[in-house]
């Protein structure tokens, strides 16, 4: 118990969230942008109906206490939905911007997965200009995050756990070349006969002669999982090159803007992430079959790799369905628009 109290005080001190030695490093590792509400940010939604339970003083430690959920969803998930749960944050609770990297603590996509399957709890979920520790027992109720892959899906399958899979976003899926790279676009065939390992230089695919080397994503990721289900579509990738796996997001960008070996690289990631969470500069995003992945091109479906951003919770949860109800309403929507994201309509 003394140490869990030093971690939360730890937590509730600093800017940034502390971690349990079981939690993984967590979304903010990856996000290396400020992320805060535009100039013309507006509130949205006034009635209050989604709002967090009571404090109880947390005995010993003056002016600290432990909140209850109340009808607040706890949330997980993706490093590229973090500023959604922000957003929600600030239109539901009123938190400021400080608050926002104690109180939106993701852990990544397969870790937020087995949180909500295994009803686990996010733990040292804070607000710190309240001096609050969220209850670090209560189970996450809502997953925002990109599409689970076969063997989550099956983990709560084996559990017992029915998972409602609501989209609320547009996004792209996208692939990014070093800026030195004269390519400006690749076919979906060309993209998945270089995972296949058909192609080892750019000379191949009316670039230079330039070594190709084709960056992935390890195995559970979300990207990891669009690339296996959506691209490929049940075709083999090739194991990756020692030292081609990026371990982060941010990992991936800086290593296909890297000037030593960017040149001949490849990666994905989502536009999203690499328009407003990690510095990009050196990279460029390829048009697929010749459609950029516009905000127009991904509502009409015109871009081939056009992916969703899911709220995701245990059916039967009442609470979280009607949170989730709201988030696709028109209210809703503004909000998701207000974020950055391309909204359903």
């Amino acid at each position: 118990m003394k140490k869990f109290l030093c971690v939360l005080l730890a937590c509730l001190l600093c800017a940034a969230p502390a971690l349990a030695e079981d939690q993984p490093t967590g979304s903010w590792s990856q996000i290396n942008q400020s992320v805060s509400k535009g100039e013309n940010w507006r509130q949205v939604e006034t009635d209050g109906s989604f709002h967090l339970g009571e404090k109880t003083p947390l005995e010993g430690y003056e002016g600290l206490s432990i909140a209850a959920y109340g009808a607040y969803p706890s949330m997980d998930g993706s490093t590229v939905c973090v500023p959604m749960a922000m957003e929600l944050a600030r239109q539901w609770l009123g938190l400021e911007e400080g608050d926002m990297n104690g109180f939106v603590n993701f852990s990544t996509t397969p870790y937020a997965y087995d949180r909500l399957t295994q009803g686990k709890p996010n733990p040292l979920v804070t607000i710190k200009s309240r001096g609050v520790m969220m209850d670090d027992t209560h189970p996450i109720d809502l997953v925002l995050a990109t599409y689970p892959n076969a063997d989550e899906r099956q983990a709560a399958a084996d559990a017992g756990v029915e998972l409602v899979y609501v989209p609320f976003c547009f996004d792209a899926f996208v692939f990014l070349v070093n800026e030195l790279n004269p390519v400006q676009s690749l076919t979906v065939s060309q993209i998945q006969e270089i995972y296949t390992g058909k192609y080892d230089s750019w000379a191949q695919l009316g670039g230079q002669a330039q070594t190709l080397y084709a960056y992935q994503r390890p195995h559970g990721s979300g990207s990891q999982t669009a690339m296996e289900e959506m691209v490929m579509q049940g075709l083999e990738i090739q194991e990756a090159q020692e030292n081609y796996i990026s371990d982060g997001m941010s990992d991936a960008v800086a290593q296909i803007g890297n000037y030593d070996n960017g040149p001949g690289a490849i990666g994905y990631s989502y536009l999203y992430y690499v328009n407003t969470l990690v510095e990009s500069g050196g990279v460029r995003v390829l048009a697929v079959d010749g459609v950029a992945p516009t905000a127009e091109n991904l509502q009409s479906g015109a871009y081939p790799f056009t992916v969703n951003y899911y709220a995701v919770y245990r059916k039967g949860d009442t609470n979280t369905a009607a949170f989730v109800d709201w988030l696709v309403s028109d209210a809703g929507q503004q909000a998701v628009r207000q974020a950055g994201y391309v909204p359903l309509r």
